[in-house]
């Protein structure tokens, strides 16, 4: 049997031929209505929304751009991030909690593990490189992406890009400045060429250099253009500028408001069914919104991708027995365990809180309204099956097993109290509400084609996956929930009351806060011994819990945001906006303009061992800034040091994260380190010219533990 036309240029490709070419030549042999239907989802609208809501999420793949007749596979989209959406899959801690590890190999292991599992249920393209800002702790996805700054967010982003794409194609979204979620259908950012490409681009950029095979547009606007509709982001930006060589999708259902503003701007596939294109597309050419040769270039683009991952995606599938296997719920156990981060650790009978010794405190009460709850994070496009969830509870009854101490259920007759408080996927998460897309109705589509549609009902009638039950393991708390910005960056009333109620009686109280970003303590911090943000920490964040508070690992995380003293220090945050403009300062580097102390900086960090900076020097060689020194740990026990690199402009601005390396340091050992920071990465957006201006002069470079370390290493060198 002949090879398809698809599967003859595949090969072509394999060996040295140009993908674009071969792409233009399968568009060259495909009838219009083969390049119409490669613009879109293939499944029909309606269907596929009432699929949707009976578990269809979970169960199979959004599939677009498959066209049987040339032997094109199209691709197979699952979500993400904190692992794959369809089947029982490993749940592991959400991006924020792996970005507050600083730990980039653990990161890229994590995208292997996700890039198998995603291709064992059918999928080809991971939705799950979600990369946006986080400018102010309220927005409810904040869990989501992995920080406040833009070097640290890309680098874990590409990072993760790089473990996907040895299985599958990646996607990184929601591009571009998207970073509050009721208002995400209606607001439109006012944002300048210097803040956008200083601030709100870089990381992007970075996944775009690591080769990332999609990006995915935001649904709201940016100076006025809906972003998957803007010629600005994704003509001129995205593959003008940046030399974009994938596929750009829109985000879900009301990505895009019009068809053939969003061919003619470049966005090559709406996501993910039959809907704004596919009922106005023939009257957008029609009327000259955009081209016959648009539509090529679309399909082309889409192609030619397919193409350059043909040779991945047909490496054998691993069967489904590796969906949450013992090898990737370790990685998740390891990825939980290193994010918690030691906030304060205050003394008791002059001895630190933690860690615990059970010689000395036998009897543990493990307390609150999280503590026995599977309490994963967001409910919505990154809700994940889990098929088990090791609760904090489960964690400290399996940790103490044999040891001799026991688990109280009355703080007072505890001689150490854990209580676990925060939020769940009600407080925050990826908005599902109704109320902030009625105002879209009219995009809705008219009936489905009927031989889409009964298609599809074949499909739907043919399922037979191993999940049937689309909730396995998991009582009732799968699903979709209206998350949302969340209404307080503190806890609740009851939690505090718990907090201090507990504190009072049992001086040995360690809070652990579940949370996806920042929340302010000031209230009640003074009251406890000891803080911990252990995040949402996946399946396994029960075990990760119990074995930094008792000391059988060390707490490794250090902040990826800014915990401010006072909501004041933050920049505005309207969650029903309209309109908002976003200009360069945001987390430390707006504390640092304005001379606020935060309440934990950014990069913050406790540890069990005494760890510091001992020498540090700079040097410029060959167009990169070769930081190098020692770290030195002093104390008993081993630990692990975040070495933080911050340059900028010895007069004026402060100094913005450009490099780090989080570095194993034994008990008594110093350890050299070497951070290697491109002079590239250090120029300035000059909007009058639309270009990057080099750096020059002298510039200070700041060797820390943390964003406000009083210990830091200030060194300057001259750029010329």
């Amino acid at each position: 049997m002949s090879a398809s036309a698809f599967a003859a240029a595949a090969t072509r490709v394999a060996e040295g031929a140009d993908p674009h070419v071969e792409a233009a030549a399968l568009v060259g042999l495909m009838t219009v209505e083969e390049r119409h239907w490669c613009l879109d989802g293939d499944v029909p609208f309606w269907a596929g929304i009432g699929d949707l809501g009976e578990g269809g999420y979970h169960r199979r793949t959004f599939p677009a751009a498959r066209v049987d007749r040339l032997g094109i596979p199209g691709f197979a989209f699952s979500d993400g991030p904190r692992g794959v959406v369809i089947g029982p899959a490993t749940a592991f801690p959400v991006s924020m909690a792996r970005g507050a590890t600083w730990d980039l190999d653990l990161e890229e292991r994590i995208g292997e593990a996700i890039g198998r599992e995603l291709r064992a249920v059918g999928a080809s393209l991971y939705g799950g490189v979600c990369v946006n800002l986080l400018r102010h702790p309220a927005w409810g996805r904040a869990q989501e992406t992995y920080g406040e700054d833009p070097h640290h967010v890309g680098e874990l982003g590409a990072a993760l890009t790089r473990g996907v794409q040895r299985h599958a194609m990646a996607c990184a979204k929601h591009f571009a400045a998207n970073s509050m979620e009721n208002a995400r259908f209606t607001v439109d950012v006012r944002v300048d060429e210097v803040a956008l490409h200083e601030v709100y681009l870089p990381h992007f950029r970075r996944i775009v250099e690591e080769g990332v095979a999609a990006v995915m547009t935001a649904y709201n606007a940016v100076g006025g253009e809906w972003c998957g509709e803007s010629p600005t982001l994704i003509a001129e930006v995205l593959r003008g500028e940046w030399g974009f060589d994938g596929f750009v999708i829109s985000d879900w259902i009301f990505g895009l408001r019009d068809a053939g503003t969003s061919v003619a701007a470049g966005l090559d596939v709406e996501m993910p069914y039959r809907m704004i294109r596919a009922h106005g597309l023939d009257a957008a050419l029609a009327a000259g919104t955009c081209t016959d040769a648009q539509v090529d270039a679309a399909v082309e683009r889409t192609l030619a991708t397919l193409l350059r991952f043909a040779e991945v995606l047909a490496g054998p599938a691993p069967g489904i027995e590796v969906l949450a296997c013992a090898e990737h719920r370790a990685l998740a156990r390891e990825a939980a365990t290193k994010a918690v981060v030691l906030l304060s650790n205050e003394r008791v009978d002059g001895v630190p809180v933690l860690p615990v010794d059970l010689e000395v405190a036998a009897r543990i009460a493990v307390v609150g309204p999280l503590a026995g709850a599977r309490n994963l994070g967001d409910g919505g496009s990154s809700d994940v099956w889990a098929p088990e969830v090791v609760t904090p509870l489960d964690g400290f009854r399996a940790a103490l097993d044999g040891t001799g101490a026991v688990l109280v259920d009355d703080p007072a007759d505890a001689d150490v109290a854990v209580v676990v408080v925060g939020y769940t996927k009600a407080d925050e998460g990826e908005f599902i509400g109704g109320s902030g897309t009625t105002h879209l109705a009219d995009l809705m589509p008219g009936a489905d084609d009927p031989e889409l549609a009964a298609a599809f009902a074949e499909v739907l009638a043919a399922d037979t996956d191993p999940w049937a039950n689309p909730n396995p393991g998991a009582g009732d708390q799968l699903g979709f929930a209206k998350g949302g910005d969340r209404t307080s960056l503190r806890l609740r009333d009851e939690d505090v009351a718990r907090i201090r109620s507990v504190a009072a009686t049992c001086p040995r109280t360690v809070v652990a806060i579940v949370a996806g970003s920042a929340v302010l303590v000031d209230e009640w911090v003074d009251d406890v011994a000891g803080v911990v943000q252990c995040w949402y920490s996946g399946m396994e964040g029960g075990h990760a819990l119990a074995a930094v508070v008792l000391g059988r690992a060390e707490p490794t995380g250090r902040l990826p945001f800014t915990v401010p003293s006072a909501e004041a220090h933050l920049p505005p945050f309207d969650a029903e906006a309209t309109e908002a403009t976003y200009d360069r300062w945001h987390g430390y580097w707006r504390l640092a303009r304005d001379g606020h102390a935060a309440a934990f900086p950014f990069g913050f960090g406790l540890s069990y061992t005494d760890l510091s900076i001992g020498t540090a020097g700079v040097a410029a060689v060959d167009g990169d800034l070769v930081v190098s020194g020692t770290v030195r740990n002093a104390g008993a026990r081993p630990g692990v040091e975040v070495v933080q690199v911050y340059v900028g402009p010895a007069a004026g601005e402060p100094p913005r994260l450009a490099g780090f390396a989080r570095l194993d340091v034994a008990a008594g050992e110093e350890r050299p380190f070497e951070v290697v920071v491109p002079v590239a990465r250090l120029a300035r957006r000059d909007p009058a010219a639309h270009a990057w201006v080099p750096a020059a002069g002298t510039h200070e470079v700041v060797v820390a533990r943390h964003a406000e370390d009083p210990a830091a290493h200030r060194l300057t060198v001259d750029l010329g």
